[in-house]
């Protein structure tokens, strides 16, 4: 099981989104790379980070404060936000990404989708953001017109082995993780689970640990280790036991 410590870009800060409202916006650093370097410094693992900027217009717009995360850690670091085009994601993978994750160009271009996991492999994931069952595209702000479940499905037949699923309702909220939807969602798919939405505590972690043989692959943790509800250190201990 991996906890994914979560770093979201905007203006080349290190912000949290409520609900993943852009006019709710908390800024906790304005130094990335040292957020990244506090994490593995506690024993992250891996590192999830999500340029919004990118997410909202299209095309990476957190260059520099990517390049001084990749710079100032040693372990590896998933992205997304803006990659839309199999030259982005090649760009992304030959930069020293670990993986990429597509989240709306997989709902407007599904063969982008089929070419990148053709080539790439299991370094392709694809993000599952999810509003009362339908997934969100665009930065969460517009409607993609089809249900996770179906859409999950459709993705493993493409050769996606891994998706991201986040209840959007939840995110950001500390309102608790909607661990069986994401549950729901790799037995109906198939695929590789990472949750992420609303975890507030260690009981999060500890149900995500006891699903790991129902396809949960790790969780993504964000406003609860940066508001300091969630102890990280305790939160990987958990993570690492048998």
């Amino acid at each position: 099981m991996i906890i994914f410590p979560a770093i979201d870009l905007r203006g080349g800060k290190c912000v949290r989104l409520f609900k993943g409202d852009f006019s709710r916006e908390t800024i906790f650093s304005d130094n990335p790379s040292a957020v990244a370097v506090k994490w593995e410094e506690m024993g992250a693992q891996y590192l999830h980070v999500v340029d919004l900027d990118g997410a909202l217009q299209g095309e990476t717009k957190n260059r520099e404060a990517i390049r001084s995360i990749l710079g100032a850690v040693h372990i590896p670091m998933e992205l997304g936000g803006g990659l839309r085009s199999l030259e982005s994601i090649e760009r992304a993978l030959t930069g020293g990404i670990q993986r990429v994750i597509l989240g709306s160009a997989a709902v407007e271009n599904p063969s982008l989708v089929q070419e990148a996991c053709h080539r790439f492999g299991d370094r392709i994931v694809v993000a599952i953001d999810a509003r009362d069952g339908i997934v969100a595209t665009q930065g969460w702000e517009s409607s993609g017109n089809v249900s996770a479940l179906d859409f999950a499905k459709q993705m493993a037949d493409y050769g996606v082995k891994t998706v991201i699923y986040t209840d959007i309702s939840r995110d950001g909220t500390l309102s608790g993780l909607n661990l069986e939807g994401a549950i729901e969602l790799s037995k109906v798919s198939g695929l590789r689970v990472v949750a992420s939405g609303g975890v507030r505590s260690l009981e999060d972690i500890r149900a995500v640990k006891v699903h790991e043989t129902d396809g949960i692959e790790g969780v993504i943790v964000g406003q609860a280790i940066y508001s300091g509800r969630l102890d990280l250190k305790k939160a990987l201990r958990i993570a690492a036991e048998g």
